[in-house]
């Protein structure tokens, strides 16, 4: 039996969720993370150097990480929910990472309805959508034991999340959200401040305003918004805000900055 959607059922709850990138393709990690009680992780393979292999060994590793978690209901809660952030707007890789068991996509550099429509068709079995059927053998079906629950349910389950990264996109965001299957409209700050010609790491109000303009589209059009924390802001101010979903650092950043902390600590007390 393949689960609920965690992220689309605590988004219909009315539910924020928080989540984390994995990075690093390292199962290990992903166990540790797995064991924290993150809402969902994002499998970067856009700017992360994963493969699919690397992708469903820490998927394994995650729901490892997660025995022992269980629902409100009492039944075992699987960890959290995985998403893969896939290269490009591919129809064969969406394919093979939902094949593998991927309970989400996210889809980078959206700019029009019509890519986000193609998404969402990679994403869904006929006759909603386009992707290829092997549920006989893949793993997101436990490998054809679950074939039937996964072909009744998944392309309601599987949840797909549309990055904004352009001011073409956000033009596009009230055309973009009317696409019956976009779930989640992502912006993605560091690109919007590139693409509109501002250095990422020294923020103008003009960006800060681009990125405003986003959250505004998103919030008319009534659609669940994420993004990660950007430009200072803290992920309570941002769930205050209006903000529905929030991946907030990676494993790596998580080891990165405990490393530095217990650095600073000891240089300022040894020198």
């Amino acid at each position: 039996m393949i689960r609920t959607n965690p992220v689309k059922a605590r988004l219909a709850a009315g539910k924020k969720c928080l989540g984390v990138w994995l990075v690093a393709n390292d199962p290990i990690s992903a166990e540790i993370i797995g064991q924290v009680g993150y809402d969902f992780v994002i499998i970067d393979h856009e700017h992360g150097p994963g493969e699919f292999v690397g992708a469903a060994g820490q998927m394994q590793a995650l729901r490892s990480g997660s025995i022992g978690a269980l629902n409100d209901d009492g039944r075992d809660a699987g960890g959290p929910a995985t998403f893969i952030r896939v290269p490009w707007n591919d129809a064969p890789t969406i394919k093979r990472a939902l094949d593998i068991g991927a309970e989400g996509i996210m889809v980078p550099y959206v700019e029009t309805a019509e890519e986000a429509q193609e998404a969402v068709h990679a994403c869904k079995f006929p006759p909603e959508g386009c992707r290829g059927c092997a549920i006989g053998v893949i793993r997101g079906s436990g490998y054809g034991q679950n074939a039937a629950d996964y072909w009744d349910r998944i392309n309601d389950e599987v949840c797909v999340m549309v990055q904004i990264e352009t001011q073409k996109g956000i033009e596009s965001i009230p055309q973009i959200a009317k696409i019956d299957g976009v779930d989640i409209i992502f912006i993605g700050p560091n690109d919007m401040t590139v693409t509109s010609g501002f250095n990422p790491l020294k923020p103008t109000h003009e960006a800060r305003a681009i990125i405003k303009r986003a959250e505004a589209a998103i919030e008319t059009a009534g659609k669940p918004m994420g993004a990660v924390p950007y430009y200072g802001q803290t992920v309570p101010e941002m769930f205050d805000r209006g903000y529905d979903l929030i991946a907030a650092g990676s494993e790596l950043s998580l080891l990165r900055t405990a490393g530095k902390a217990a650095m600073d600590m000891h240089r300022s007390a040894h020198g």
